[in-house]
């Protein structure tokens, strides 16, 4: 992002590698699966050479798209943490029970002097990630997600 204010406008951030480089590359091993297959099936290549390109595309893809979710997963943890840590020095008190990852993540765009207010209306409203972060008066940029 550039020098621009983050607010609920521009927080969402898209990772360039993943979208315009993985994505498609992606797309090209899952055509090679299915090429191989047609090779198979005109008895261009053996059994052996479609499974073996089948099975090293399958790896390819898995471990691209486990690889972003593992690193999602574990932004959000620390993102919990961060945010679990920040309410108690606040209030002196644990995060009420009920709150989602989804609603606890969207709380960290929220300013220190607003957070615990929200926390009790998405307790007590049900409110929504995107509703919190709608929400949000003054906000807090996190410039490090990915």
């Amino acid at each position: 992002m550039s020098n621009a204010v983050q607010n609920y406008k521009n927080h969402r951030r898209m990772e360039p590698a993943t979208y315009y480089i993985l994505l498609p590359l992606n797309l090209v091993v899952l055509a090679g699966i299915v090429t191989a297959w047609i090779s198979y099936a005109d008895l261009r290549i053996t059994l052996w050479e479609a499974l073996l390109a089948s099975s090293a595309g399958i790896a390819l893809f898995t471990v691209s798209m486990k690889a972003r979710s593992f690193a999602i997963i574990a932004q959000d943890r620390a993102i919990r943490a961060e945010e679990t840590l920040r309410y108690f020095i606040l209030t002196g008190q644990r995060l009420p029970n009920g709150l989602s990852n989804a609603q606890i993540i969207a709380l960290r765009f929220a300013s220190d002097e607003e957070v615990v207010s929200l926390v009790k209306r998405a307790v007590n409203e049900s409110l929504t990630a995107n509703q919190i972060k709608q929400a949000i008066q003054t906000w807090r940029a996190d410039t490090h997600r990915v």
